[in-house]
């Protein structure tokens, strides 16, 4: 066994890849973690690939220049269009959340009807279609039963999310809006494809009901790399006091002052840098 103590990882377009830290922390505690938030260029969701593609190299370059031995891409555009080029052109291990989520979504479903929101770009590029029906062995289907998807953009969750408007009558209103069509498609399990969506996780189980299975994205990410890191040998050991270091491409405080709420936890660094190359 050969202890790796350099940090984990991790970038989002914003706000939302805090999701994934707080995962990250109940499931590898000892874990040191630098995480980037690109907050200027936030939403991602609604920009071209190429433009997702290249902020996302920017992201990896930034996250390697902190010694980081693992890059997990928390954000479900980047993992949707730019995982291959990032796996492609970077010798450190990088993990995407849409395979994690749509393994888990398979294991979860009884009926076989999934649906899956996400950003525009996400949905777009049916990389979620197309993970969970790679993973299609895994259903045991009832009475003959197939696995059918359906997909939602929800392009107004993300600002809702990163203004801080995790519980109003305007967010259930926008949430109610999306999620009706996919309601009436009886699913029994929604992937929240965007690691924003957890924060309207409660808004979210109101419309669909209790027997809907919201399979969180980060949680399944949290968990795939913590069988990464347990199956090289390379966990820090869960006694030790781990750093979180927090870094934005703006402005901070509205960053911390959500981050703080959600995490539960004062975030003592949260560093603004000028990013883009």
């Amino acid at each position: 066994m050969s202890i790796d103590r350099r940090p984990i990882g991790i970038f989002d377009s914003g706000i939302g890849g805090l999701t994934v830290v707080k995962e990250l922390v109940r499931q590898l505690p000892g874990e040191d973690i630098v995480y980037f938030g690109d907050t200027a260029r936030v939403p991602y969701g609604v920009k071209s690939r190429d433009t997702v593609v290249k902020f996302s190299i920017e992201n990896t370059l930034f996250l390697l220049k902190n010694k980081v031995k693992l890059v997990i891409a928390a954000c479900n555009t980047s993992s949707s269009v730019a995982l291959t080029t990032l796996k492609r052109n970077f010798k450190v291990p990088v993990i995407g959340v849409i395979a994690p989520g749509a393994r888990d979504a398979v294991l979860s479903s009884r009926s076989g009807r999934i649906g899956v929101i996400g950003t525009s770009t996400t949905i777009s590029s049916k990389a979620y279609e197309k993970q969970i029906l790679k993973n299609k062995g895994l259903f045991k289907p009832a009475r003959g039963r197939s696995i059918k998807v359906f997909s939602r953009s929800c392009p107004l969750f993300v600002p809702l999310v990163e203004e801080g408007w995790l519980a109003s009558k305007v967010t259930d209103n926008v949430i109610r809006q999306y999620l009706s069509s996919l309601k009436n498609k009886d699913i029994d399990t929604l992937i929240l494809g965007c690691t924003h969506y957890p924060l309207l996780k409660s808004g979210i189980r109101k419309v669909m009901g209790k027997k809907v299975t919201l399979v969180d994205s980060a949680v399944s990410t949290a968990k795939a790399a913590r069988e990464f890191i347990e199956a090289r040998g390379i966990a820090n050991s869960p006694g030790r006091r781990a750093a979180l270091r927090f870094f934005v491409s703006d402005e901070a405080q509205r960053f911390k002052k959500v981050g703080e709420s959600f995490l539960g936890r004062r975030l003592s660094s949260v560093v603004r840098v000028k990013h883009g190359i």
